[in-house]
Order: C-alpha cells, then sequence, then structure tokens
C-alpha cells in the first residue's frame, strides 16, 4: 500500500522582512509518498542481480609475460584486440593483434559475422573465444572488457600494461607493428 501526504511549504524569502511591511510568502503544495508495506524478497533479490549486473567488472588481467608468447604463435582461437584509434594505432601495434577501437566496440558485437567482417577485417569472435583487449595504458581495455562481458562474452582478458609496456619492453614503436 502506498499513501500519499500532502504538505504545505513556503518559499523562504531573499529578503530579510521589515517590522513595517508583511512580507507576503507563496505557499506550495509538495506531495511525498510514502511505502507502507515491506518489498518481498523475491523483488528484493531482482534488485540485487540488477545492481550487480550493472556494476563496472574487472576482468582477468594478463602481464606482459603472458602476453608475448601469444604474439609469436597466433592462433585463430584467440584474438589480441587493439582497442585504440585508429590514428593511435598508426603509432605501431602489437604483433598478430587486430584493431576494433573502443568508439566502435558496442555497436560491433551487435553485427552479423558477416557484416562484421566486412567492416573490420576480420572474424567476429565468438562468445566463448579468448578475447584479450590492450590500448595505450590499460583504461580503455578496462572499459573494453566491461563491454565485452555485457555482449557475453565470456573468455576476456585485460592486458593492463597495454603499448606503453609492451614498448619499454620491446624497445621501439614502429618497429613493433605487426
Amino acid at each position: 500500500m502506498l499513501r500519499t501526504a500532502l504538505f504545505n511549504t513556503t518559499r523562504s524569502t531573499a529578503r530579510p522582512t521589515l517590522l513595517v511591511r508583511q512580507s507576503v510568502r507563496p505557499t506550495y503544495q509538495v506531495f511525498a509518498r510514502y511505502e507502507s508495506s515491506k518489498a518481498n524478497d523475491a523483488l528484493k533479490a531482482a534488485r540485487k542481480a540488477k545492481d550487480k549486473l550493472q556494476k563496472d567488472w574487472q576482468g582477468p588481467v594478463l602481464t606482459y609475460e603472458q602476453v608475448k608468447p601469444k604474439t609469436l604463435s597466433p592462433s585463430t582461437d584467440a584474438y589480441l584486440i587493439d582497442v585504440r584509434e585508429p590514428d593511435e594505432v598508426m603509432q605501431g601495434s602489437i604483433p598478430s593483434s587486430v584493431n576494433l577501437p573502443l568508439s566502435v566496440l558496442a555497436n560491433s558485437f551487435h553485427l552479423t559475422p558477416q557484416a562484421f567482417k566486412a567492416q573490420h577485417g576480420f572474424e567476429k569472435p565468438r562468445k566463448q573465444q579468448e578475447v584479450v583487449f590492450y590500448c595505450r595504458s590499460g583504461v580503455r581495455s578496462a572499459s573494453a572488457c566491461d563491454i565485452a562481458r555485457r555482449n557475453g562474452y565470456e573468455n576476456i582478458f585485460n592486458y593492463e600494461g597495454s603499448w606503453l609496456e609492451w614498448t619499454s619492453r620491446e624497445g621501439g614503436g614502429k618497429g613493433s607493428t605487426a
């Protein structure tokens, strides 16, 4: 049951009132709703599940030592996806990686496999396929992991060191291009 209460509130004026002159304050009516019955357990559980889905998710993090072997022997069962914008990728990229900018990532996951390949030039990752995201410093790749998870992808990893760590370990920018 819901009860509605009616309150009369007055609006305070910014000017001080003088003793000689009475100021007239307008009266406003405000409705407030009170829930008189408690929400049942099923509703609470549904709200908790919704909150859990909507909170940000941190995917498993990979290190340089874990990513390096993936670049030396690429597999069709795993993708290394660079989520930087194309002008950033021109500086170089990790060998065997493909570019899928974060700005188009969410919309691209909704494309059909044929439309995805036509737009990006590589096969659309399968939901169970291993996908490793990286960017410049690891922030956008964490967002990409969250977007992929919300779109049903299960085997997601974040190379947190990303491009900055890769170039410091490998010793170059343009030379690291695939």
